[in-house]
Protein backbone atom coordinates (compact mmCIF):
# COMPACT_ATOMS: atom_id res chain seq x y z
CA UNK A 1 0.00 0.00 0.00
CA UNK A 2 1.19 3.71 -0.97
CA UNK A 3 2.23 5.49 1.86
CA UNK A 4 -0.38 8.48 0.89
CA UNK A 5 -3.00 5.47 0.94
CA UNK A 6 -1.51 4.24 4.70
CA UNK A 7 -1.72 7.53 6.09
CA UNK A 8 -4.89 8.04 5.04
CA UNK A 9 -6.02 4.11 6.46
CA UNK A 10 -4.95 5.41 9.50
CA UNK A 11 -6.71 8.75 9.67
CA UNK A 12 -10.34 6.87 8.61
CA UNK A 13 -9.25 4.33 11.85
CA UNK A 14 -8.39 7.12 14.06
CA UNK A 15 -11.74 8.63 13.27
CA UNK A 16 -13.74 5.64 13.24
CA UNK A 17 -12.09 5.06 17.02
CA UNK A 18 -13.56 8.18 17.99
CA UNK A 19 -17.70 7.86 16.84
CA UNK A 20 -20.26 7.25 18.61
CA UNK A 21 -22.38 3.94 18.11
CA UNK A 22 -24.79 5.96 16.02
CA UNK A 23 -22.61 7.65 13.95
CA UNK A 24 -20.74 4.25 13.37
CA UNK A 25 -24.04 2.73 12.24
CA UNK A 26 -24.83 5.39 10.05
CA UNK A 27 -21.59 5.07 8.33
CA UNK A 28 -21.90 1.21 8.04
CA UNK A 29 -24.89 2.30 6.23
CA UNK A 30 -23.81 4.12 3.79
CA UNK A 31 -21.00 1.96 2.89
CA UNK A 32 -23.32 -0.85 2.48
CA UNK A 33 -25.66 1.44 0.15
CA UNK A 34 -22.15 2.96 -2.00
CA UNK A 35 -21.45 -0.65 -2.12
CA UNK A 36 -24.55 -1.93 -3.84
CA UNK A 37 -24.85 1.09 -5.91
CA UNK A 38 -21.29 0.33 -7.31
CA UNK A 39 -22.23 -3.55 -7.96
CA UNK A 40 -24.86 -2.35 -9.81
CA UNK A 41 -22.69 -0.08 -12.01
CA UNK A 42 -20.28 -3.29 -12.20
CA UNK A 43 -22.82 -5.54 -13.59
CA UNK A 44 -24.32 -2.65 -16.18
CA UNK A 45 -20.80 -2.32 -17.02
CA UNK A 46 -19.94 -6.05 -17.46
CA UNK A 47 -23.47 -6.04 -19.61
CA UNK A 48 -22.53 -3.10 -21.43
CA UNK A 49 -19.80 -4.37 -22.63
CA UNK A 50 -20.88 -7.79 -23.94
CA UNK A 51 -18.52 -10.30 -22.20
CA UNK A 52 -19.80 -13.00 -20.40
CA UNK A 53 -17.60 -13.59 -17.48
CA UNK A 54 -17.94 -16.17 -15.11
CA UNK A 55 -16.19 -17.15 -11.58
CA UNK A 56 -12.12 -15.54 -11.37
CA UNK A 57 -12.56 -14.15 -14.10
CA UNK A 58 -15.73 -11.68 -13.65
CA UNK A 59 -14.00 -11.09 -10.14
CA UNK A 60 -11.02 -9.39 -11.53
CA UNK A 61 -13.23 -7.42 -14.25
CA UNK A 62 -14.97 -6.35 -10.64
CA UNK A 63 -11.50 -5.42 -9.03
CA UNK A 64 -10.21 -3.82 -11.97
CA UNK A 65 -13.57 -1.91 -12.50
CA UNK A 66 -13.24 -0.40 -8.81
CA UNK A 67 -9.83 0.01 -9.13
CA UNK A 68 -9.89 2.36 -12.44
CA UNK A 69 -13.58 3.87 -10.79
CA UNK A 70 -11.50 4.83 -7.59
CA UNK A 71 -8.83 6.47 -9.87
CA UNK A 72 -11.34 7.82 -11.92
CA UNK A 73 -12.90 9.31 -9.17
CA UNK A 74 -10.14 10.40 -7.21
CA UNK A 75 -8.45 12.18 -10.39
CA UNK A 76 -11.93 14.50 -11.09
CA UNK A 77 -11.78 15.45 -6.81
CA UNK A 78 -8.35 16.58 -7.51
CA UNK A 79 -9.46 18.49 -10.79
CA UNK A 80 -13.01 20.26 -8.82
CA UNK A 81 -10.25 21.27 -5.74
CA UNK A 82 -7.73 22.86 -8.22
CA UNK A 83 -10.92 24.65 -10.09
CA UNK A 84 -12.63 25.93 -6.82
CA UNK A 85 -8.94 27.14 -5.22
CA UNK A 86 -8.38 29.13 -8.94
CA UNK A 87 -12.46 30.69 -8.84
CA UNK A 88 -12.25 31.18 -4.95
CA UNK A 89 -10.44 34.60 -4.96
CA UNK A 90 -12.83 36.22 -7.28
CA UNK A 91 -15.84 34.99 -5.45
CA UNK A 92 -14.50 36.00 -2.28
CA UNK A 93 -13.47 39.89 -4.09
CA UNK A 94 -17.23 39.88 -5.70
CA UNK A 95 -18.95 39.02 -2.07
CA UNK A 96 -16.19 41.51 -0.32
CA UNK A 97 -17.66 44.34 -3.18
CA UNK A 98 -20.98 43.17 -2.40
CA UNK A 99 -21.47 43.05 1.30
CA UNK A 100 -18.90 46.02 2.12
CA UNK A 101 -21.03 48.84 3.92
CA UNK A 102 -21.45 51.29 1.87
CA UNK A 103 -21.82 55.20 2.83
CA UNK A 104 -25.28 56.28 3.17
CA UNK A 105 -24.98 60.16 1.67
CA UNK A 106 -27.95 61.36 4.50
CA UNK A 107 -29.09 60.07 7.30
CA UNK A 108 -33.03 60.16 7.40
CA UNK A 109 -34.68 60.42 10.28
CA UNK A 110 -37.42 58.31 10.90
CA UNK A 111 -39.65 60.84 13.50
CA UNK A 112 -41.63 63.54 11.84
CA UNK A 113 -40.75 67.60 12.28
CA UNK A 114 -41.67 68.89 15.74
CA UNK A 115 -44.30 71.42 14.88
CA UNK A 116 -46.20 69.63 11.84
CA UNK A 117 -47.33 66.74 13.62
CA UNK A 118 -50.44 68.33 15.42
CA UNK A 119 -53.25 69.39 12.63
CA UNK A 120 -53.37 73.37 13.00
CA UNK A 121 -57.43 74.82 13.24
Amino acid sequence: MPPEDRQSFRRNAERWMQMGPEERAMMREREKAYRERVKVEVDAALRDSGLRLEGERRALFEQRYLQERRRVEHSLRQEIESKRQQELPALQERLKKEFQEKPSPEIRSTTAPVGSSSPKK
